[in-house]
């Protein structure tokens, strides 16, 4: 056989065999969350002014089970993160290993920090605005599974898109991408991102605005943080040319 075709099946089996332990690792996280998914509904609808309702027997299991799903994508994340990193570490140089190192632990704290921010500060803006919209001219009745749907694709979003940061970082100390090419494609960037939180978010003008703002600062921060990884990139890399020449 063809050495390059050897090359390229042993690269297939690596990614099938990294694709099962992420795979096997969600599974395992979702059945624990959904071990402890009656606490996590209680928590999130703590506080909360109105008795949810359920229209059929089986609702309370698409809920659970979109709660559970949300926690286990969330401690997945890092795993996900290891098993990239140890899939292209052969390619990476001593210097770049450090760097891609730090994708794994940011993975998972800028999920957590981007669900924590629809959480904490567009959930509780957005809810309050439609009910002072709905004001005294409706009975306010909300069915658990409407809540939770609006709460998920308020939050969700945040959750994945605050992830930009970490992706960037990591393609650019693997030399796959450059600060420059994010800063040509700014306006295709800001329009995808407008089309992304339109789709994303409830279809009211006031979630689309409190979504897209704030992913619009954190496409500017990626900007700085490939531009801060490339240039320290070149520098180790004139570095090491210099040590080579010395010596």
């Amino acid at each position: 056989m063809d050495p390059k075709e050897l090359n390229i099946i042993e690269h297939l089996e690596e990614v099938r065999k990294r694709l099962l332990y992420i795979i096997g690792s969600f599974l395992t996280l979702l059945t624990l969350s959904l071990f402890f998914v009656e606490q996590i509904y209680s928590l999130l609808v703590k506080g909360l002014d109105v008795k949810l309702a359920l229209l059929g027997p089986s609702d309370v299991l698409w809920i659970y089970f979109k709660i559970g799903a949300v926690c286990a994508i969330a401690f997945t994340l890092p795993i996900a993160g290891y098993h990239i990193w140890k899939f292209v570490l052969p390619a990476l140089k001593p210097h770049e290993r450090r760097g891609a190192l730090l994708f794994i632990p940011s993975l998972f704290l800028l999920f957590i920090g981007g669900i924590s921010f629809g959480y904490f500060v567009v959930f509780p803006i957005v809810l309050s605005f439609m009910q002072d919209l709905a004001g005294a001219h409706f009975i306010q009745f909300y069915t658990s599974q409407n809540y939770f749907s609006f709460l998920i694709r308020l939050t969700l979003p945040f959750g994945i898109l605050f992830e930009l940061p970490a992706i960037v970082l990591f393609l650019t100390s693997f030399g796959l991408l450059k600060p420059h090419i994010l800063k040509k494609s700014r306006k295709i960037a800001y329009f995808i991102i407008a089309v992304t939180s339109i789709l994303l978010t409830p279809p009211d003008f006031i979630s689309d605005i409190l979504v897209l703002i704030p992913l619009l600062f954190i496409y500017e921060i990626s900007i700085n943080v490939s531009a801060f990884v490339y240039r320290k990139k070149l520098q180790k890399e004139a570095d090491l040319q210099e040590m080579e020449l010395s010596s």
